[in-house]
């Protein structure tokens, strides 16, 4: 299955499921990926979003909604497929849609925001999702030719404080700009509330990770409500 830009609205106001572990924890292998992202798709899921190249792969066998694929090296600056070669990569395995870091810093190979999104397009048939972190970073994007704009990065890059849940001014702002190109809610939704509110604010769909695919925040949000 080829993803299309037109194809992109089946997600419109639907839910993506981000199924993604951390190094050292014990989910953290790409079959239990596969396993919770199918999970995720009898549960409502529109598409999935997943990280690394085997955690693509394993998934897309065990899925049949798009899947948004990136690729995380490091942990700080630009490091959400930070370059042309992890994007193509992460295509190659098998992603429907290529996240990469949309903010307007400086790339590790050196390329301009658009001229990696020219090559990814170029050289596979993957869309790209660019994360970003600010409404400048969301309108560079669209002029890079990002098929998809998302507000992951926001209250991460310096521009934007971290605010508790979701960054709605920011997803309002953007949407009140009507940039052309959807635009995905993701970062600290952690409630049902969180995302209707996303979805008010003016986002395309809604990108939900750790409150639903990460059990250890969720049980330490338990926890710590109940020591309080």
């Amino acid at each position: 299955m080829i993803l299309t830009p037109e194809g992109l609205q089946t997600l419109r106001s639907q839910l993506i499921v981000s199924c993604q572990a951390y190094p050292g924890e014990p989910m953290r292998d790409p079959r239990t990926t596969a396993q919770v992202a199918a999970s995720a798709v009898i549960g409502g899921a529109a598409a999935i979003r997943v990280q690394g190249l085997a955690d693509v792969q394993f998934t897309r066998t065990a899925v049949e909604v798009p899947v948004i694929g990136l690729w995380k090296d490091g942990h700080d600056g630009v490091f959400i497929t930070p370059t042309l070669r992890h994007a193509l990569a992460i295509a190659n395995a098998g992603a429907h849609v290529v996240a990469i870091d949309g903010t307007r810093r400086e790339r590790r190979d050196g390329l301009s925001l658009s001229e990696t999104v020219a090559g990814i397009h170029a050289e596979s048939h993957a869309l790209v999702m660019a994360d970003c972190g600010s409404f400048d970073d969301a309108v560079a994007a669209v002029e890079a030719g990002a098929d998809l704009i998302g507000t992951t990065l926001s209250g991460y890059t310096g521009e934007r404080p971290k605010t508790e849940g979701p960054d709605l001014a920011l997803l309002s702002l953007i949407a009140s700009a009507d940039l052309g190109k959807p635009l995905i809610a993701e970062g600290r939704i952690h409630t049902p509330a969180h995302a209707r509110q996303a979805l008010d604010a003016g986002a395309f769909a809604v990108v939900v990770g750790t409150a639903i695919t990460h059990p250890a925040s969720i049980t330490g949000w338990f926890k710590g409500a109940m020591q309080a």
